[in-house]
């Protein structure tokens, strides 16, 4: 797909912006709020710049743009987003069947050149329904598409509803079964705003309904493209106008970080809500397990420490974390939510709190021991479950991937989470004399990250990758993941070697660190192509640890730039060009950027580490930001302390504690009342380092593939070079055909991956097993229990069976196999209880062989009211032995959802394939 995006550098306009300012004398004795500070850095010369933008004490310059600090509590910003300007009149778009990627195969779109003149429109030819439109001639060179252009577009969908008079359902390309009870709509998806390529939130997203008023068959949708929207443009002034001098005061030889500073203060007051619990951003309403969670631990509990208490504790229930976010009803298929439990330890330090550290020690304990029994893949030692942050399904992951599929992948972001909070459990457990659990959630601690470096590290690439996924056979996807590469640094979990060489060598681009690289192909700007200030925060805390002033400078800039040139901390970015304007979703004041800002200056510049029983100082300070930086009135549990701190670097040459010398640069805990701390850097830094800036990078679309008469084939994929063909997760051959001869030979799973010339690949495409028939048996689940009465359609036999809560709370079937050997167990499943991107009735149960558990089986959500559209659960393994064996699936205890009312399924059988 084209993506053409108009990005300001810094030439001449910004150049004559610079001189200009030269004239004007360095902001002194700006007092307002925050008492006087006197500026002694000159603002005439760049303290740093790029191709992209241009750093000043005083001012960030992008372009054309300017942002600049009047005071340190004023800052003026001319930004004006440029999303609608230079659009391509290239347009490219699907049809959707109930909200579902189900007209044509992935890669092949509809294409439309719209070339309208100003105040005109445009109009679509009729298409018929899976049969692509091409665009014939191409756009013309500099063609553009005009703001607010109207464009019509019709699909004929008369086969569509002729199937459904005639068979009472329409298969679509991929073999799945729309039927006609079930169907709710025609909904079109594509690349340019208003469309997007989310097909999950069609439904959802207004005006992307097609309409058929006369009842002919043809039905249409008429769309403003390139809308003028409120939120392509900022505030141009900021100033001050909310009471914060109860916080923490910063001041330096910088006026623009000073005033950012103070808006962000201005940021946290607005982001508290009537009782006392943090909202989400301004958009956001609410407390949110993740986001509250990594803003805490970004900086948050340590300014308002009882505010974070009571924000956590909104997302307990039954004495455990809430998952309220993830695919497919989240828990188990998201199983991020335990990152509650790092902030609820960076609350204890800030506080030194027992009831709190003994309280939120039950609650994690209890979320973990569930997570042991729902999500733990003893194989691997890895937890289950989707990309920590990174839970908009198709924003980060295949799309042939289904809710079931993310559950069983094993991600990097999301058990680098896992084994903190599992080490802190341990430490938790320690200070409260249960040594035995201590030792039990060490051990698992140090399971997680031997299969975090054993599984996930890539050697030849010098960082982790993203997941394991796949089916029965899992592959590593090399994509980086900036979150979870910096946890990996900031825990422990990468080694100083490691740690050095991840912060090297992840992708960077101009404006910040993206949250993955490479992007995928046909998915608009969130996680994809998108930076997030907040991981941004974690990626510079991280290449300060490592080390590297390189990354770590240019890292603190990523966050100052956007902050200042948008006057708010958004909640993301467009990460190839730097924009706001673009991305899915989007809010002013988001609450995880806010506490990134906020660690910045405390865990970064000042280097706070709160510990159990001391604050230890750490500071990293570039040598670009050297001179005088001064932090009063921070509360530390029962001690006020004013910091002072002079020079540059990440060393300490001299720390006194009231003109003492403070011996291990730690504060103790049982310090009481106001204090003076001076610090005196060594002005040098040992490693300056090096990052990898890397150019915008689509990778190709995965493959389509399919088995036929013993051969494994594909479609071909534009701008690839090569293919590789993975047997069960590894690598078997490169070709540059488009097919290769394959022998069923036991079981295996086949897959592809696309390589374009600058040798990025694609996702893996579905697996494909291929095996003899004799190898599966499927077991009826209505022959094992009673048959369901309700009235839904494509189950296979003579019906289905219902479980929930309180009907078929266990079903036993009895299997006998042919053979001993390893059965890779799973169910055809139905579950309408929501859509396929949201909510929290994910239905779950656990199989048992025997009395022994053989692991858990997750039915997610695969669409609101859609009981007609059946699916395959996860994979377990189980060996069985020669002849009767005895497979129960159960409800229990563990098997409770986050919903705690509907954890219901439809089940239509149990399969079983030997697969060793």
């Amino acid at each position: 797909m084209k993506r053409h995006y108009y990005i300001h550098t810094l030439g001449l306009a910004a150049l004559l912006t610079a001189t200009a300012c030269k004239t004007q004398q360095p902001d002194t004795g700006n007092t307002a709020d925050t008492g006087t500070t006197t500026a002694t850095v000159s603002s005439e010369n760049p303290l740093w710049q790029s191709q992209a933008y241009s750093l000043y004490p005083d001012r960030i310059v992008q372009g054309d743009y300017v942002a600049k600090a009047i005071s340190p509590t004023e800052i003026t910003s001319s930004y004006q987003s440029p999303a609608n300007e230079f659009q391509s009149p290239e347009i490219m778009f699907k049809f959707s069947i109930n909200s579902k990627d189900n007209e044509m195969p992935p890669g092949m779109d509809h294409q439309f050149i719209c070339l309208a003149e100003e105040g005109g429109s445009c109009e679509t030819p009729i298409i018929k329904f899976g049969q692509q439109l091409k665009a014939t001639p191409p756009a013309p060179p500099k063609a553009f598409l005009p703001p607010n252009t109207p464009l019509t577009v019709r699909v004929d969908m008369r086969e569509v509803l002729a199937a459904f008079e005639k068979n009472g359902f329409y298969t679509a390309y991929n073999g799945s079964k729309v039927y006609k009870d079930d169907f709710k709509g025609v909904y079109i998806a594509g690349n340019t705003t208003p469309l997007s390529w989310d097909f999950d939130n069609l439904a959802s997203r207004k005006g992307m309904q097609l309409e058929d008023p006369d009842g002919d068959g043809i039905y249409e949708v008429t769309l403003t493209m390139n809308a003028h929207r409120e939120e392509k443009f900022t505030a141009s002034h900021w100033k001050l106008s909310s009471k914060i001098d109860h916080y923490p005061q910063y001041k330096s030889d910088y006026v623009l970080t000073d005033a950012l500073y103070n808006m962000t203060l201005e940021e946290v007051v607005k982001n508290i809500e009537a009782d006392s619990t943090f909202r989400t951003g301004k958009e956001w309403a609410g407390v949110w397990t993740r986001d509250i969670s990594y803003a805490l631990i970004l900086g948050l509990a340590a300014i308002e420490p009882e505010i974070a208490r009571k924000s956590l504790m909104r997302k307990v229930k039954n004495q455990r974390i809430i998952q309220d976010t993830g695919t497919g009803g989240a828990y188990p298929v998201s199983t991020d939510r335990i990152v509650w439990g790092i902030a609820a330890w960076e609350i204890y330090t800030v506080t030194g709190d027992q009831n709190w550290l003994r309280e939120s020690y039950e609650i994690i304990r209890n979320s973990v021991e569930d997570d042991l029994l729902n999500a733990f893949d003893q194989k691997t030692n890895l937890m289950r479950g989707e990309s920590s942050f990174l839970d908009w399904r198709e924003q980060t992951y295949p799309k042939w991937m289904q809710p079931a599929d993310i559950y069983a992948s094993q991600n990097l972001g999301t058990n680098a989470v896992h084994y903190q909070a599992n080490t802190l459990l341990s430490q938790m457990a320690t200070m409260l004399n249960d040594k035995q659990a201590a030792d039990r959630y060490s051990q698992l601690a140090a399971r997680i990250k031997a299969g975090i470096n054993q599984h996930l590290w890539q050697e030849d690439k010098g960082h982790y990758g993203q997941y394991l996924y796949g089916r029965n056979y899992m592959s590593l996807s090399p994509r980086s993941e900036a979150l979870g590469e910096a946890l990996t640094v900031l825990f422990g979990i990468a080694d100083s070697d490691r740690a050095k060489q991840i912060v090297a060598n992840t992708p960077v681009y101009d404006f910040g660190v993206p949250s993955i690289f490479p992007q995928i192909p046909n998915i608009p700007p969130y996680h994809n192509n998108g930076i997030w200030p907040f991981v941004q925060a974690y990626w510079t805390l991280a290449a300060a640890k490592a080390g590297n002033e390189t990354a770590t400078l240019e890292s603190l800039n990523a966050i100052y730039r956007p902050a200042a040139l948008f006057l708010t901390n958004k909640e993301n970015f467009v990460a190839s060009n730097g924009d706001y304007a673009g991305t899915q979703v989007n809010s002013d004041r988001q609450l995880w950027s806010v506490g990134g800002f906020l660690g910045m200056t405390y865990k970064l510049l000042f280097g706070m580490n709160f510990q159990a029983d001391q604050l230890v100082f750490k500071p990293f300070v570039p040598e670009v930001y050297k001179g005088n930086h001064q932090l009063t009135n921070f509360r530390y549990r029962n001690a006020v302390l004013n910091i002072e701190m002079q020079g540059f670097g990440n060393s300490i040459r001299s720390i006194t504690l009231d003109g003492q010398p403070l011996e291990g640069a730690a504060i103790p805990a049982s310090l009481t009342g106001q204090h003076n701390i001076q610090i005196v850097l060594a002005n040098e830094i040992s490693d300056k380092g090096s990052q990898n800036k890397v150019a915008h990078h689509v990778t190709p679309p995965a493959p389509t593939a399919t088995f036929a008469n013993g051969r494994y084939s594909w479609q071909p994929v534009e701008g690839a070079v090569k293919y590789t063909v993975l047997r069960n997760g590894k690598p078997m051959q490169d070709t540059k055909e488009t097919g290769i001869a394959v022998q069923p030979n036991g079981y295996a799973e086949y897959q592809v991956i696309a390589t374009d010339a600058a040798g990025y690949g694609s996702f893996a495409s579905e697996p494909i097993p291929v095996y003899a028939k004799a190898m599966e048996q499927v077991y009826e689940a209505e022959a094992a229990a009673t048959p369901a009465k309700q009235p839904y359609k494509g189950f296979m036999g003579k019906g289905f069976v219902e479980v929930s809560k309180k009907t078929n709370t266990t079903i036993n079937f009895k299997v006998n196999t042919p053979q001993a050997g390893l059965y890779a167990i799973d169910f055809r499943y139905a579950n309408g209880n929501g859509p396929i991107n949201t909510d929290n009735k994910s239905a779950m149960r656990t199989l048992r062989k025997g009395k022994e558990m053989a692991g858990t089986i997750v039915l997610p959500q695969r669409g609101i009211g859609e009981w007609s559209d059946w699916g395959y659960t996860n994979k377990v393994w189980v060996q069985l032995e020669k002849g009767t064996n005895q497979l129960s699936l159960t409800f229990e205890p563990q098997n409770e959802n986050m919903n705690g009312e509907i954890n219901q399924a439809m089940i239509d059988h149990l399969r079983l394939i030997r697969i060793q």
